[in-house]
């Protein structure tokens, strides 16, 4: 028996859990039609697989039509979910991990135009800003409604083999009726705390009559809603007394803060950059003073930090959420004594930003996360150790490499800088994102793990490739930023990365016009913001930064808010000539023929990276298969056959920008799915 705090059984109720490492409920988007398919269910299973003790899924499932999903979540009021839960749990339960489910009531926090177009409901006719829906006072019927809709979802829980149900109650409606900022019913739902917790009382007593008493109820409660005239953790103290002393509530799920907007959220569930573990104390004082089994998940991404959240008796349970999209196999390495191999968690919430943006979570720098159906996330070894010599060791080159490796071939890297990262080093030249390069720092020691050969300092030529008598040659050469974007003046402008780097030192009244609305303007908007000059952030969209989703976007707001920036939307640059020591600018846009000017001492552009490729076009003629790939067997998970070319000596691909911009998640993606079947 190991006397690691993290890998202690705790008994939960009726139920034994193998260790202290959970994740928190959390909806990846991944149901089809709302059921928990097989894609659902091996996202799940393979953490199960690894040694996960409990997986809370969802997040979080609906029980009723006038909570449509806001996240593809699953509809738990539908009794076809029940065998998909079954397969589920199943599934789970044979590996030896534990499964329960969050189910909700979204209350005001989804929108009407979604589902069956039903009002939304809450004790208030007060909108949530994060989705505007503006809703309907919920009347007396309503609440009874619903209340029998949390009761029969959890009896299909039940029925689908679950070991227990958590009840949302933080920023849906059962939270938005214990809250006064949302509760503005008179009694006997409204009024008093007494009053404004009687709807949790009711569901929890409907609940217990359909599971009974040995089925296990929780409840993820926001026990301060850190905002005045909201719950105070006084009240929320009391709150949770009052479910324990009912005995109709198992454990808390703790969590502290608002989400009722972008800012509240990121202070909830931290971004890079941000405090780790900044609510762990906090939950530690719940447990203290309620005596109920507690657990908690809010940016600890660490080994180290989630022994201490159990050895100091903080949490009974852990939540290492994001932790597992970045490694689901994060217990087997704890137990293997290799939690120097586990991938880190950046903090990048690739995979929160996607999924408030309406899309699925993914993981920035683990493209096997949530494609587990088609992506392994262990490397099975190649059946022929073949040479493969990669140009480019930024993300998709580096992954190129590593995955290579792990299957047996023999992996020269060449790398024109003295160092490796690429584009990922110039993101973490700003302080707050510095977390990214772990991203690297990572790959560097997997592939150094596994005898890959680094030539840095080297810039290749094709008689340097064709020396190594390869096997497989991959461009991973990455891009160089675009800046001939105007009609005139192309000449004038530096680019985002010039800024970021330091090449080029900020000037006085700047420009950044940003027609790629990803990160490298905003990153430069605070280096130059932080020089106290002024800064204007023009973009020809509608919405500028529309590639930084709403969580990514908060640190930026927050650092600029105080400092001389303005934003310029729906406004095109068209071009640029001196004026004096100045630099005069046509400014256009899309909507009309109108056009303006104005003076800056400094204009940076912003558009994405053009392809640093001419390697790869000078390559194409000395391989079996000229640069070509096989979609549908990229697609399908099969090996690249082409052999197009009876003169070739080697396969030739290129990933990653040295194809197109896109982005650090695509570039790896783009080395796994190729070098896998390598």
């Amino acid at each position: 028996m190991s006397n690691d705090p993290l890998l202690q059984p705790y008994q939960l109720k009726n139920l034994t859990l193998r260790n202290r490492i959970m994740t928190t409920s959390h909806e990846p988007a991944y149901p089809e039609d709302g059921m928990p398919k097989d894609r659902y269910r091996a996202y799940h299973e393979e953490r199960a697989k690894a040694g996960i003790a409990l997986a809370m899924t969802a997040g979080s499932a609906s029980v009723a039509r006038d909570s449509p999903p806001s996240f593809n979540n699953v509809l738990a009021y539908k009794d076809e979910v029940v065998p998909w839960i079954q397969r589920l749990t199943d599934a789970c339960h044979e590996h030896g991990a534990a499964v329960m489910i969050q189910l909700t009531h979204l209350g005001r926090r989804t929108r009407w135009d979604k589902g069956d177009w039903l009002p939304v409901v809450t004790p208030s006719h007060r909108r949530e800003p994060a989705h505007r829906a503006f809703p309907k006072k919920l009347e007396d019927w309503d609440i009874a409604r619903i209340i029998t809709d949390y009761a029969d979802a959890a009896e299909r829980m039940q029925a689908g083999g679950m070991d227990g149900i958590e009840l949302e109650v933080f920023g849906h409606l059962m939270d938005q009726f214990i809250s006064p900022l949302t509760n503005t019913l008179d009694a006997p739902y409204g009024g008093t705390l007494e009053n404004r917790m009687r709807f949790s009382m009711d569901v929890l007593r409907a609940i217990r009559k359909r599971v009974g008493d040995d089925f296990i109820v929780g409840m993820r409660f926001t026990v301060d809603e850190a905002q005045q005239g909201g719950i105070t953790f006084e009240d929320g103290i009391e709150v949770c007394n009052t479910w324990r002393d009912s005995g109709m509530v198992d454990f808390l799920n703790v969590i502290r803060g608002r989400i009722h907007t972008d800012p509240a959220m990121t202070d909830v569930i931290p971004v890079q950059g941000m405090k780790n573990a900044p609510h762990l104390d906090f939950a530690g004082s719940v447990r203290k003073a309620t005596g109920l089994p507690t657990f908690h998940a809010a940016k600890i991404p660490d080994v180290a930090t989630a022994r201490h959240a159990v050895s100091a008796g903080l949490l009974d349970m852990v939540g290492m959420t994001r932790a597992h999209l970045a490694d689901p196999h994060i217990v087997r390495k704890i137990t293997e004594g290799r939690e120097d191999d586990i991938r880190p968690c950046v903090g990048a919430t690739y995979c929160l930003d996607r999924i408030y943006q309406g899309g699925e979570a993914l993981c920035m720098h683990n493209a096997a996360t949530g494609r587990e159906l088609t992506m392994p996330h262990d490397i099975p070894p190649a059946k022929t150790r073949k040479k493969v010599v990669i140009v480019g060791a930024g993300p998709a080159g580096l992954e190129a490499a590593r995955v290579a490796a792990e299957r047996g071939h023999s992996v020269t890297v060449l790398e024109a800088a003295a160092d490796p990262g690429g584009q990922v080093r110039l993101t973490a030249q700003s302080p707050r994102r510095r977390e990214m390069i772990s991203i690297i720092d990572w790959r560097m020691s997997q592939c150094a793990a596994r005898n890959v050969d680094f030539r840095f300092n080297t810039w290749a030529e094709a008689e340097d490739i064709t020396a190594f008598a390869p096997d497989v040659v991959i461009i991973a050469t990455g891009g160089l930023p675009d800046t001939e974007v105007l009609e005139t003046g192309n000449d004038l402008v530096v680019s985002s990365w010039d800024i970021i780097a330091g090449d080029v030192k900020p000037g006085e009244n700047v420009l950044i016009y940003d027609d790629a609305g990803d990160h490298p303007a905003l990153q430069a908007a605070e280096v130059i913001a932080n020089s106290r000059a002024h800064v204007e952030i023009m973009t020809p969209d509608r919405t500028f930064a529309p590639e930084i989703m709403g969580m990514n976007l908060v640190p930026y707001m927050r650092s600029l808010q105080d400092k001389d920036v303005s934003f310029t939307v729906t406004r095109r640059l068209l071009g640029v000539e001196r004026d004096g020591n100045l630099l005069r600018a046509t400014i256009g846009t899309d909507y009309s023929d109108f056009r303006s000017t104005a003076t800056y001492d400094q204009i940076v552009v912003n558009h994405g990276t053009l392809p640093l490729d001419s390697l790869y076009f000078t390559l194409k003629s000395y391989s079996i298969n000229f640069g070509e790939v096989d979609y549908d067997a990229l697609i399908a998970g099969r090996p690249q056959t082409i052999t197009s070319n009876p003169d070739g000596v080697f396969q030739l691909f290129r990933i990653g920008d040295a194809v197109a911009a896109r982005n650090t998640h695509a570039a790896i993606y783009d080395a796994l799915r190729l070098v896998k079947d390598l």
